[in-house]
């Protein structure tokens, strides 16, 4: 029992569904954790709302991972032995029902929200399966579903709270670039790997250079668009001066990729945290 609890949160790659967690709430306090209700149930708080959203992105989030294994338990068996299910702590069965029944508990909590949020969390669970079986071998488009579920946790964010979504559309934009960006890199680094399971991935569709290239490209369309905000008005000074070192160490991050996809994809991931500090802070000073 207790072996297949643990296996059960292994599935959910707890670590991985928390932070997805935490980009709902950044999404739901930079748009303001205010706004018009619109929703099914009138009389929730902003703060409720939030709430609920964050939860419920952790629970979906959990469970595509755990339908994720369930999907690729035969290649689990040779390239990760040590999962769940290929160690036998959780049968393929007992790993569908328990992702079945996390989306059930994700759909319930959205029914608190506004419909706009239902319908981005809806679309989001339809994309997030059709990932796992169809899109995840595509050269390219895998990428980029996973870059617009990962920008797409802002957008749910701000829409939970009613919240103005002109500032969490721009951080979407944004989140998704560098997704897309970092994905591919992780491609590259992974290509060895993917080649011997069959996948077609996009460095194997069309090289390792012109991948990096096309993520250098995403990544420095986010670089260029970040100072927006700034610009726009709705961020001080404070926002650009914790953004503009985020760009630098993401630019780094795809020069360094063309001759180490490991730490360059490691570095952007920190390039992306910083970024999404920037948008928090921008926002909490804005309303001090």
């Amino acid at each position: 029992m207790r072996e297949t609890a643990q296996g059960l949160l292994e599935l959910t790659r707890p670590g991985n569904a928390v932070a997805s967690g935490v980009l709902t709430f950044i999404g739901a306090f930079v748009a303001g954790l205010a706004g018009p209700n619109g929703g099914l149930v009138l009389d929730t708080a902003p703060e409720v709302r939030a709430a609920a959203a964050v939860l419920a992105t952790v629970l979906a989030v959990g469970g595509g991972n755990a339908i994720n294994d369930y999907f690729d338990r035969d290649i689990d068996r040779i390239n990760a032995p040590e999962r769940p299910i290929p160690r036998g702590a959780v049968s393929p069965r007992g790993a569908l029902a328990f992702s079945v029944g996390l989306f059930g508990l994700a759909v319930g909590l959205t029914l608190l929200l506004p419909l706009l949020a239902i319908g981005i969390a809806l679309f989001n669970l339809v994309a997030l399966v059709a990932y796992t079986e169809l899109f995840k071998g595509l050269p390219g488009v895998g990428n980029l579903v996973v870059a617009y579920l990962g920008g797409s946790t802002f957008l749910f964010g701000g829409a939970a709270v009613g919240g103005d979504l002109s500032t969490a559309g721009v951080l979407f934009a944004l989140a998704a670039l560098s997704t897309f960006a970092r994905e591919v890199v992780k491609d590259v680094e992974d290509i060895a790997g993917d080649r011997e399971e069959g996948l077609n991935t996009l460095p194997i569709a069309v090289g390792e250079r012109r991948s990096l290239v096309v993520a250098a490209a995403a990544l420095g369309l986010a670089v260029l668009a970040s100072p927006l905000p700034y610009v726009t008005g709705t961020f001080g000074a404070a926002y650009l001066v914790l953004v503009l070192p985020a760009d630098a160490v993401m630019a780094y991050a795809a020069y360094e990729s063309f001759s180490d996809a490991t730490a360059g994809q490691s570095r952007l991931k920190y390039g992306m945290f910083l970024a999404m500090a920037s948008f928090v802070v921008g926002r909490a000073v804005v309303v001090v």
